[in-house]
């Protein structure tokens, strides 16, 4: 006996499928949407590192002005990086990434800071998220251009450090990032130390200005506005 017919749907039936797929369908692209906010969120510092500074760090050192003069190198427990603002699904976020990997040298003659280049290794800054650091690195195209660099090009009146004082001053000088070199003013803060100078130091960029593309993924959106920050042990 051939078995019965599955029955017809009706149109009633048929609109009402229609409607639980679409409902399904909405339902799976919000979870996802909510799922890769979350993930992007978990790869936040939320600003939680200071901004560089020197201020306080140390117990005051003096020295005869004379004393100042000399070559200095970036020592063991210097550190670089970027901090960018970013809005995350309507909120303010700051990402902060950081690396141990920088070396350089810097002058001082007469009081004044004469010479100094940085070097920061960009391929090894790091957040809290792999991820994140790994799309960090394909926009500044870091397998061709892993090494970012300030370069001073005017003299810097730093004698005050002599008498104790943390000196605050704008320096200028060459950053270069991916390759591209752009002028630029650095905030430098200095005070002297028992093995030679702490120095931090504050960079304004905009990534357009180095052919960087401050990405867009609907949910959240990066400021194309930021900087490159360090804080440096010079020692001699």
């Amino acid at each position: 006996m051939p078995a019965p017919a599955a029955p017809t749907p009706t149109p009633r039936r048929r609109a009402t499928r229609i409607v639980v797929g679409a409902l399904v369908a909405v339902l799976l692209l919000a979870a996802l949407g909510f799922a890769a906010i979350r993930l992007y969120a978990g790869q936040q510092t939320g600003g939680d590192v200071a901004e560089p500074t020197v201020a306080g760090a140390a117990t005051a050192v003096t020295a005869d002005p004379a004393d100042l003069d000399g070559a200095y190198a970036v020592g063991d427990g210097s550190e670089a990086g970027y901090r960018v603002d970013e809005v995350l699904a309507g909120k303010d976020v700051t990402v902060v990434g950081r690396t141990s990997e920088v070396t350089g040298s810097a002058t001082i003659a007469g009081g004044e800071l004469t010479e100094a280049t940085i070097d920061v290794d960009m391929a090894s800054i790091e957040t809290d998220e792999s991820q994140r650091d790994a799309r960090f690195q394909d926009i500044l195209g870091t397998a061709e251009f892993p090494t970012a660099t300030f370069e001073l090009s005017e003299p810097v009146d730093v004698s005050a450090v002599a008498d104790g004082e943390t000196v605050t001053v704008d320096a200028a000088g060459t950053m270069t990032i991916q390759g591209v070199p752009q002028d630029v003013t650095a905030t430098l803060q200095v005070r002297l130390t028992e093995d030679g100078a702490a120095v931090s130091t504050q960079v304004p960029v905009t990534f357009a200005d180095y052919g960087v593309t401050a990405p867009d993924l609907g949910f959240v959106t990066v400021e194309d506005d930021g900087f490159v920050e360090a804080e440096l042990a010079l020692t001699r």
